[in-house]
């Protein structure tokens, strides 16, 4: 008897649960103004900005810091042959091994965004508003520097130039939205600050 007399409590216990799966699933379908909590898959409303999809921010960091990076290993390459400073060799060596990979990685990813990849050779870098960068003049002026005149100039302009690519990627770190951008831009800040402080101190030692 007591049995049976449960039943219709058990019943409408039943039918209340189901109510609010309903209400909560609702509130999980919504229009999303919501904070992301109910599915865990969306941060905001906004698609452009949704976690692992590019906004403009990170196509823009992809296509300056492609430019930015050639141009730091163009610079690096000329060390061999002219630095007179084993530290200063050493120093390009590693600028060029870290830059290049990173540059068949940003290009990847335009390329996978839809995005066009900077042209080769495309140094005119004044028009694209980059901080940091050389003028051809610059640049022909060290490739035809070389001995203590060469470690100067290059610590002197690689200075210039790993702030310039700091603060773009200060940019994407705070207005990217694809995670492997700001992650890579991350490291930039990183790697590029400790850098400024051992070209400066370099510097200080001539």
């Amino acid at each position: 008897m007591t049995y049976k007399r449960s039943l219709p409590r058990r019943s409408a216990a039943v039918l209340a649960a189901g109510a609010a799966v309903l209400v909560l699933a609702n509130c999980a379908g919504g229009d999303g103004d919501g904070p992301a909590g109910h599915g865990g898959h969306r941060t905001t409303a906004s698609p452009s900005a949704s976690p692992g999809r590019p906004n403009a921010a990170d196509v823009a960091f992809a296509s300056g810091m492609i430019p930015h990076h050639r141009q730091a290993v163009e610079m690096a390459g000329l060390a061999p042959g002219r630095a007179r400073s084993a530290e200063v060799r050493r120093l390009a060596a590693e600028i060029e091994k870290a830059q290049a990979p990173e540059i068949r990685t940003l290009s990847g990813w335009l390329t996978s965004w839809g995005e066009e990849v900077p042209a080769e050779g495309a140094m005119d870098h004044s028009a694209h508003g980059m901080g940091g960068m050389m003028t051809d003049e610059e640049m022909s002026g060290l490739a035809h520097a070389s001995g203590t005149a060469f470690d100067t100039a290059f610590l002197t302009m690689m200075i210039e130039h790993h702030r310039g690519a700091v603060a773009m990627a200060r940019t994407e770190r705070a207005d990217g939205a694809y995670a492997p951008a700001t992650e890579l831009a991350e490291e930039i800040i990183t790697s590029q600050s400790a850098e400024i402080e051992r070209m400066n101190r370099l510097l200080g030692e001539d």
